[in-house]
């Protein structure tokens, strides 16, 4: 069968983007917000699916100095001739460790829903975690406990806009679990809210990733701007260096060859292995 798009045709009078004619149906007459959700499900957003989906853009678009950001600052301060290449390595750094779990949430949330004993099963999902020590994806912070304050709103959000469903339900109940087998509190993060809040605004699950990435390429267009009036690159250089001084192998071949003030480290049997995963994510 012959591959067809759904999505846009283009004429030499028009632009037809889902059927709508871009000039005198969309432009002016629809957000950007509007317009993603248009473009990932095919249909136009209610209003509180656009109130949503937005609280999650402008949720994701920025936390600071996080990888995503020092790549690109690195990126654009080696090559200010190729924005498009610092923003690309930033978003290269959205994965399972940072911003880009809402993925695996989404999956773990979808399962309990499907489960004739919701609560049995996020019990269940807890309970795998712990015992196999795998991070569970939209839990845990380094910063922001026991509350990740950004959770917080993106749920009262979802009950104003009476979109707190099922998946949201199946967070909370997970939660529960989390922090029971844990003994204390475990925060329920920005991409676990995020999740849950997106999945029951009917926004497919296989795409979710895809909206943090559109929220975190606006951020860092604007940390590409700052590193244009307030450039950074070089103390961020100088930094990592100054964190991670160098310390000669006393087992390399060759170990003067550095220079006669280069340290040695001292054998340890103790040190954490290198590929050790930290335990909690960052978004």
């Amino acid at each position: 069968m012959k591959p067809t798009t759904s999505l846009c045709h283009a004429t030499a009078d028009d632009v037809v983007v889902h059927g709508r004619s871009l000039p005198r149906e969309l432009i002016g007459k629809r957000s950007f917000t509007e317009m993603i959700f248009l473009h990932l499900t095919g249909a136009e957003p209610t209003p509180a699916q656009a109130a949503v989906l937005d609280a999650c853009l402008v949720t994701l678009m920025e936390h600071g100095l996080t990888p995503t950001a020092v790549s690109t600052r690195l990126t654009y301060g080696s090559a200010p001739e190729a924005m498009q290449g610092a923003i690309a390595a930033g978003l290269l750094s959205v994965g399972s460790t940072f911003v880009g779990t809402t993925e695996g949430c989404a999956a773990l949330l979808a399962r309990i829903v499907r489960a004739s004993d919701p609560d049995a099963e996020a019990a269940r999902v807890a309970r795998e975690s712990r015992e196999t020590k795998a991070r569970l994806p939209g839990f845990g912070h380094p910063l922001h406990r026991p509350v990740d304050p950004r959770t917080v709103a993106l749920l009262a959000l979802a009950r104003a806009e009476g979109l707190f469903g099922a998946h949201c339900e199946a967070l909370e109940r997970l939660s529960a679990a989390v922090d029971e087998g844990a003994g204390r509190a475990i925060p329920v993060n920005a991409t676990g809210a995020i999740a849950a809040v997106l999945l029951d605004a009917g926004v497919p699950a296989e795409i979710l990733r895809g909206v943090a990435l559109i929220s975190r390429c606006a951020g860092l267009v604007g940390h590409v701007r700052e590193e244009q009036t307030k450039p950074s690159m070089r103390a961020l250089w100088e930094g990592a260096e100054a964190a991670v001084p160098y310390v000669a192998d006393p087992h390399a071949a060759g170990r003067h060859a550095a220079g006669p003030h280069a340290a040695v480290a001292p054998p340890n049997d103790d040190a954490p292995n290198a590929t050790t995963r930290p335990a909690e994510e960052e978004t």
